[in-house]
Order: structure tokens, then sequence, then C-alpha cells
């Protein structure tokens, strides 16, 4: 039989010497570490801020006021008392500074103690 004719059935495979070798290499060498993708030069965008502003009203007295605030929000009892009596005096006071998504969540849980607070961009 020629080299040509060989039968795949019968015949063991051909080794390639230079193939066995990078092979053998390959599995010897130690794997590759992918690479990080370099940091972006931009730095981290924020989100506009938003005022939650709190109005006067006759229906609630002030300690349900005081106590709602620092219910939800940060705000320490005598600062949530500062506020109420500003909104008390002028009709409106300023409760916080945050992003949007928090201003309208902010809103929503006032709203459902029965406080009348809006929010408006700080811009």
């Amino acid at each position: 039989m020629s080299e040509k004719q060989k039968n795949p059935k019968t015949d063991p495979p051909a080794i390639d010497s230079a193939a066995d070798e990078s092979s053998s290499s390959a599995a010897t060498a130690k794997p590759r570490k992918r690479r990080k993708p370099a940091p972006s030069k931009k730095p981290p965008q924020t989100l506009p801020p938003w005022r939650v502003l709190l109005h006067n009203d006759d229906k609630n007295d002030v300690g349900y006021v005081v106590k709602t605030i620092v219910e939800l929000t940060h705000l320490k009892e005598q600062d949530a008392t500062l506020r109420t009596q500003e909104a008390d005096k002028t009709g409106v006071s300023l409760l916080l500074v945050t992003h949007k998504e928090r201003a309208e969540l902010y809103l929503d849980q006032f709203q459902s103690k029965s406080l009348t607070v809006s929010i408006e961009p700080a811009e």
C-alpha cells in the first residue's frame, strides 16, 4: 500500500512530532490571565439633586409631624422639630435633598402619613 492509500480503520493515525511538541508545551504552559478592561477616564455620573419640601398644614399637630419626619428620614428629632417649626411659620421648609427616585419615594411615604410634601429639582 502506498502512503496515499492508508486504511483509517486498521492503520494507526500518523503522529506529527511538531504538533505533539506544541500541544504538550501548551499543556504545561501557565494559562494566560484575562486582562480587565481599562478603567473609564470619565468620572461616574451623579444623579441630579431634588428637594423634598414640607408644607404647613392645619390638620396635623407638631408632635405627629416631628415623629413622622424622624421615622421616615435620617433626621434627628431636633432637626425635625426645627424644620416643622419653619414650615409652620413660613409655610414651607426644606426637609432634605436627594436624587429623584428617592424624593418620589419620600413623597409617597409622607402622603401615606397624611403630611403634605412636594418635590422639585434642586438645580
